[in-house]
């Protein structure tokens, strides 16, 4: 038998403690702003407890500095000017919670420039300007932190850069924007259409009342693009994403996807392919028994599928103040304890080093396979007959043909599951049958995730 080694009864040696606070400046203290000051306020001792040494907020720049002085209640320094934050000599690291790709893009690369570590929730700022952003990181030695950027307190950036590490990661999809999911889970719940559902989130605060980013699914498309830079190593590609919102979402579909035992979410959605990857942002249908499937109002779901982890999944708030600053203070700490660390030692902004890191092709939109839902207007139930065969006909793979039930003042649907085929041929096939005698009018089609391991 082995022996274990003789253990030393003299107790372990008391590493120093840090000789100072990191001391942190703050630009933007609106909702995420307020969120990160009082967290931090409260939790104070335990933070510096996990960090090995405090963290100060010393300087906070704001917009309105009346409303900012009566959150800090004169506890931090504030000013109107955001360059002053990012090359302040008293500061370490540089919180960026004011928005936005044009002036806090400036800020970042002025604190960059000035040797100091970044934590920022902005994904449209990481997802237009990361890659600039990163390399000027790189040059300085300095860390970008970022997880409060993409599903506010799910630790999903986290999960892909360190506890998955060991795996080649074959796709992630998520649930990733709040206020959408919002509006498709009262749309679902209540027999809302869409206008109703946002109004209802507007007036709740779930949505902003400019609501594009979040329902043209264009902030969904930042945080894709980021996710799929880290599960696979490649540049941030926002700007090749393919993105679908809901605004053209009938509640008709959301009900007949019910019929089919499906709820229609939408989804961010980055798979490796063998000749490159998909990245798309879309409504598509989820079976109702997926996990997926159950994740409602402003809730956020991940799931990721590993080689060697298998399928996993996070779930958390995908909104508010605390949830985020949670994020924010957790990078935080992170920053805390890099000190003395070589950045060559530290984990890669983007989960890969830099020289490791591909440029993997993003497929076309008509590349992309996946099972389709079709709802088919017809002039008679009768043609409900002749459908499968006239779908087929066109070279798709029919799974399911049914009747949609019964609505008063509505025709006759088809509704029709197709097995996975590239969009390219459903394109066609969908032009060719508009003008098939039995098709009454446009026909809704909208893609099927089965999500499955």
């Amino acid at each position: 038998m082995y022996r274990d080694p003789v253990q030393s009864l003299q107790p372990p040696r008391r590493l120093p403690a840090a000789s100072r606070p990191l001391r942190v400046g703050m630009i933007g203290i609106g909702t995420v702003g307020s969120g990160t000051f009082r967290v931090l306020a409260r939790n104070q001792a335990e933070i510096a407890a996990r960090a090995g040494r405090g963290i100060e907020l010393v300087i906070v720049a704001a917009r309105n500095l009346e409303r900012a002085a009566r959150i800090v209640e004169g506890r931090v320094e504030l000013t109107s000017d955001a360059f002053r934050v990012a090359t302040h000599p008293d500061v370490d690291v540089v919180v960026e919670v004011a928005g936005g790709t044009g002036a806090a893009r400036d800020w970042v690369l002025a604190a960059i420039a000035h040797g100091k570590h970044v934590v920022t929730a902005n994904k449209a700022l990481l997802a237009v300007h990361g890659s600039e952003i990163f390399a000027a990181a790189r040059q300085h030695g300095v860390a970008v932190a970022y997880e409060a950027a993409v599903a506010v307190s799910i630790p999903i950036v986290k999960a892909l850069r360190e506890g998955l590490t060991a795996n080649r990661i074959e796709w992630v999809a998520g649930i990733i924007n709040g206020t959408t999911n919002f509006i498709l889970s009262k749309m679902r719940d209540e027999g809302l259409d869409f206008a109703g559902a946002l109004t209802q989130a507007q007036a709740l605060g779930y949505a902003e009342a400019d609501p594009a980013f979040d329902v043209e699914g264009i902030d969904a498309a930042h945080k894709i693009a980021l996710l799929a830079a880290n599960a696979f190593g490649m540049p941030v590609c926002f700007a090749d994403a393919q993105v679908e919102g809901i605004t053209g979402l009938q509640s008709l579909d959301v009900d007949c996807a019910e019929q089919l035992g499906f709820r229609v979410k939408l989804l961010g959605i980055a798979r490796r392919r063998a000749d490159g990857v998909e990245l798309r942002v879309q409504p598509a249908l989820v079976p109702a028994a997926h996990l997926m499937a159950q994740v409602n109002g402003s809730m956020n779901g991940i799931m990721v599928k590993a080689d060697a982890a298998g399928l996993t999944m996070y779930y958390g708030a995908g909104a508010g103040s605390e949830q985020t600053a949670s994020a924010v203070i957790a990078d935080l700490v992170d920053v805390a304890r890099l000190d003395g660390t070589h950045a060559g030692q530290r984990v890669p902004h983007l989960g890969f080093h830099a020289h490791a890191m591909n440029a993997l092709p993003v497929l076309p939109r008509a590349d992309v396979r996946s099972a389709h839902y079709l709802r088919v207007p017809l002039h008679a139930a009768r043609d409900i007959e002749g459908l499968a065969a006239l779908i087929a006909a066109q070279q798709l793979p029919v799974r399911q043909v049914q009747l949609a039930a019964d609505r008063p003042g509505l025709g006759p649907q088809g509704l029709v599951l197709i097995d996975a085929v590239p969009q390219g041929a459903v394109d066609l096939a969908l032009h060719a049958l508009r003008a098939h005698p039995p098709v009454a009018g446009a026909i809704a089609t909208l893609r099927v995730e089965e999500l499955a391991a």
